[in-house]
């Protein structure tokens, strides 16, 4: 057995590349080596700025000697056929079996693949590796043919075993393999022979390069908690951030500086994101909430303990958030200033901007969202004419200087100028709240004003980009679609919304310019004006997604898609709950089995007669005690399940529903349906079509598997 030991050491990587690129080392060369026919024990992967390192242990040292059996063409075939495989097979005609088959004789060719040492197979592997390494960008350098994210410097690649280690040979684009890295680029400059990879990160830790880059995420984590602790602060966490800056630095020194007394008057969230996205500093606040320092991570000490580092540091910080002061007091001056028209200069400039060339600029997506908001509000406990309002308001921000420079900060900022303007507490919110959730664990709105807005706004988007046939397909969706169509869900599940959904879509897409009809004159969707249609079934198929965590099988969901109300997310999605842990009882599971075969045997019986047998049995015609049972039953039940779908209680009825398994069981046990009384027959037939219409009800049973 060996340990292999590669490293790529290069130019910076950039660190959103990082994680990746080793996932990527790791999975192409274990893969490879895996069908050379190479087995190991366990590999991990690490990166820093300037490498890639795969350790793996455990390796064998050579592939197996294998043998396969190869069947060629008949003993009667022509010479040519005969030469070919010989060729293909790379044996004699000597060398050949001849066999009997079904078919006649036939050749069998034996051909031995002998096994290849460990260091041919790796050597082999790791080229093909480096030259079809699937980085994002890439770049050639000097005369060479080799492309890599950066220039690609030094190829280590060790074959250690109990008697020493040996280097692999090869050569990539004129890079010869060796045992030979470097260290940190300014603190231990200058070659180092390793000889396993044990030796390898210790050397490469007395040189002042920490390899993992988790362990460099914790050391960066603990000195920034440290010195605010010892401050009486707080680091603002941001695992984010903490990655990539662990991306940054090979040797993590941590400094925190003080912001200056000018720039404390920021929205927070402004000098987080500006220090975030423009110096890669975490933000670190006081007991108040307050931010007042920050945290910078250099990538070495120095004599000075940092001290210029971070001067230089604070010098460049207050430039930026200088900036961010000027956006800040101009866009509150605009704010202040406009009375209730406060946000009509930016407004009117979303004129100019487009939101789709099919789809008109930001400004007529903001009428159609304002009516859209006034339409849906009374269904969501909302004042038609504050959603308006806040739907009008909402968007008003992207025209700020603010959100020009930062546009993560879209919405937020909305938030913060409405009230600075004097808007309703609600209305402020919706600017922040409309676009959420923006994914399946984010935060949804539960204000009513908030949520008529954001369902206009999901809708709208929908709506138009179904309107123009721009949808999603396969894993394409470059307009978010799907994770607009997830936000409509969970805005009306997580706050139990009950309202039909088909009327509002009418609405969006005759705002989009798309017919509100659903059908032609045939009463059959038009294949011009199915959009609609189209728009429902996608909903329903994000619905199955996101209730795949709960256990609820997507044939679940299929079966409740009946009747007239399946445009009304809640109640389709109470009625699958309940139908699911119906059909996990023994109870559910027989009388859907009962369900199946009375519809079967109705279906086959119209099929064969050209009749609908759904006028309803007559029990005076009964002839058995078992068909008296279950008609008796199903006048007990019908009035329950009734009752219990009037309001709503979708688990009593399902447990109504649950009662008739004993009886339809004791039914198809005793009776023949197909009896030769037609009367008798007819009279059976209408039973079972009151089983299928009374389970109809509640779901189409026969839509669930098994």
């Amino acid at each position: 057995m060996s340990d292999l030991l590669i490293e790529l050491f290069s130019e910076e990587i950039p660190a959103r590349m990082q994680r990746r690129a080793a996932a990527d080392l790791q999975r192409l060369v274990t893969d490879g080596l895996v069908e050379a026919g190479l087995t190991y024990a366990g590999a991990v992967a690490h990166a820093t700025p300037r490498r890639l390192a795969l350790s793996v242990h455990g390796l064998t040292d050579e592939s197996p000697t294998t043998t396969e059996e190869r069947r060629g063409p008949k003993v009667s075939a022509p010479d040519t056929a005969i030469d070919g495989f010989l060729r293909g097979a790379g044996v004699a005609r000597e060398d050949l079996e001849v066999r009997a088959d079904k078919k006649g004789e036939v050749y069998i060719a034996r051909i031995t693949t002998p096994g290849r040492p460990a260091a041919a197979i790796v050597a082999e592997v790791l080229e093909r590796t480096i030259r079809d390494f699937p980085w994002p960008k890439s770049m050639r350098w000097g005369n060479g043919t080799l492309r890599w994210v950066r220039p690609l410097r030094r190829i280590l690649c060790l074959l250690t075993r109990e008697d020493g280690s040996e280097i692999v040979p090869l050569k990539v684009d004129g890079i010869a393999s060796g045992n030979v890295t470097e260290g940190h680029r300014f603190m231990a400059p200058g070659p180092i022979t390793v000889s396993s990879f044990d030796d390898y990160e210790a050397k490469l830790a007395r040189a002042h390069v920490v390899l993992s880059s988790e362990t460099r995420a914790d050391t960066i984590w603990q000195d920034a908690s440290n010195q605010a602790f010892a401050a009486g602060l707080e680091v603002v966490e941001d695992a984010g951030l903490l990655a990539e800056v662990a991306g940054l630095v090979e040797w993590p020194v941590v400094l925190m500086g003080r912001i200056g007394d000018a720039f404390l008057d920021l929205p927070p969230e402004v000098l987080q994101t500006s220090m975030r996205e423009h110096q890669k500093f975490f933000s670190v606040r006081d007991k108040t909430g307050r931010i007042t320092h920050f945290i910078t991570v250099a990538n070495r000490a120095t004599a000075d303990d940092g001290a210029t580092i971070l001067a230089g540091n604070d010098r460049v910080l207050s430039a930026r958030l200088a900036d961010a002061v000027f956006f800040w007091e101009n866009d509150l001056r605009v704010a202040k200033a406009g009375g209730e028209d406060w946000a009509a200069p930016w407004l009117a400039k979303l004129a100019d901007v487009t939101f789709h060339a099919k789809l008109g600029s930001q400004a007529e997506r903001i009428d159609r969202i304002a009516a859209l908001a006034r339409e849906i509000a009374p269904s969501v406990g909302a004042d038609p004419d504050r959603a308006e309002r806040a739907a009008r308001l909402a968007k008003a921000d992207l025209s700020s200087e603010m959100v020009y420079e930062f546009p993560e900060l879209q919405g937020l900022m909305g938030r913060y100028y409405a009230e600075a303007a004097g808007e309703p507490a609600e209305v402020a919110a919706t600017a922040e709240e409309h676009y959420s959730p923006l994914g399946p664990s984010d935060d949804v709105p539960t204000a009513p004003v908030s949520v008529a807005v954001a369902l206009a706004d999901k809708l709208d988007t929908l709506a138009g980009f179904w309107a123009i046939d721009e949808r999603p397909t396969g894993s394409k969706d470059p307009y978010a679609l799907r994770r607009a169509g997830l936000g409509v869900i969970r805005l009306i599940l997580d706050n139990r919304l009950q309202f039909p959904l088909d009327p509002v879509f009418k609405t969006a897409f005759a705002a989009n310019g798309h017919s509100a009809t659903w059908a032609g004159a045939d009463g059959e969707p038009d294949a011009a004006i199915a959009a609609p249609l189209l728009l429902e079934e996608f909903l329903h198929d994000r619905l199955k997604q996101h209730l795949k965590s709960e256990g609820i099988r997507h044939d679940v969901i299929d079966a409740c898609l009946t009747g007239e109300r399946t445009d009304d997310l809640t109640d389709l999605v109470a009625r699958a709950r309940a139908l699911n842990a119906m059909i996990q009882t023994e109870d559910g599971a027989n009388l859907l089995q009962g369900y199946k075969r009375a519809k079967n045997i109705l279906d086959q019986a119209q099929a064969q007669d050209g009749v609908e047998y759904s006028y309803g049995g007559d029990a005076k015609l009964a002839e058995t005690d078992e068909e008296r049972a279950l008609f008796a039953a199903l006048a007990e039940a019908r009035p329950r399940i009734d009752a219990a779908m009037a309001s709503e209680d979708y688990t009593a009825a399902m447990s109504a529903l649950a009662c008739l398994r004993a009886p339809i069981d004791a039914f198809f046990e005793a009776v023949q349906v197909n009896a030769e009384n037609q009367i008798t027959r007819r009279n059976r037939l209408n039973l079972l079509s009151e089983i299928v219409t009374m389970g109809t009800k509640i779901a189409d049973l026969s839509r669930i598997e098994g």
